[in-house]
């Protein structure tokens, strides 16, 4: 009979030990699953409450005028501004402004605005390579619900070719700037860099 129990309890122990590791393996695995639904779910509604702070500060912009960003003559550079203050999520501000101008007089304009850092700051703007801003004007748009925005001049700028961008940083600001020549509009997004 000794010689029954001693592999009867070897058996019954290893069934045992294997149910026990069985219960364990799926409480983890069911705990694993778990947390992967509420890590899911975290990224998910910071995801939703950072798109709705951004829409939400975008959307409740202020409007502002050119001369209030850019001080001295420049109500006499440009006509027809229009322009909006807002502010991301994580703190920084910008504006962007839509207005009519001549190229050659605003650039010069620009160029001469005081800077907190005369080192840092571009002395002149620079033309650049438009597919860059299209890209990720495209791909911003992409991510606003729809009337947003009235996004009609993103398909303008990505075909007409006589579009002109350009960059310049004069520090606390940096514009991008984007020029339509056969109206003379200027599309101009202000960075401020603090």
């Amino acid at each position: 009979m000794k010689k029954y129990i001693l592999p009867g309890m070897t058996a019954l122990l290893l069934v045992s030990c294997n149910k026990i590791e069985e219960k364990i393996d799926q409480t983890v695995q069911k705990t694993t699953e778990t947390v992967q639904q509420k890590a899911q779910q975290a990224v998910e509604e910071t995801v939703k409450k950072t798109v709705s702070e951004s829409i939400s500060s975008l959307t409740n912009s202020q409007n502002v005028k050119f001369n209030d960003v850019f001080p001295g003559n420049g109500a006499s550079v440009v006509s027809d501004d229009k322009g909006k203050k807002f502010k991301f999520p994580n703190g920084s501000e910008g504006y962007i402004f839509k207005y009519k101008a001549d190229i050659a007089v605003v650039l010069p304009f620009l160029e001469g605005q005081a800077t907190t850092d005369e080192e840092k700051s571009d002395k002149t703007a620079r033309k650049i390579d438009g597919q860059n801003i299209v890209d990720k004007i495209s791909f911003v748009s992409k991510f606003l619900p729809e009337n947003t925005f009235d996004t009609s001049f993103l398909d303008n700028i990505k075909t007409d070719k006589n579009i002109r961008y350009y960059k310049l940083k004069r520090l606390p600001n940096i514009s991008t700037i984007i020029y339509n020549p056969k109206n003379q509009t200027i599309i101009q997004y202000v960075e401020v860099n603090k």
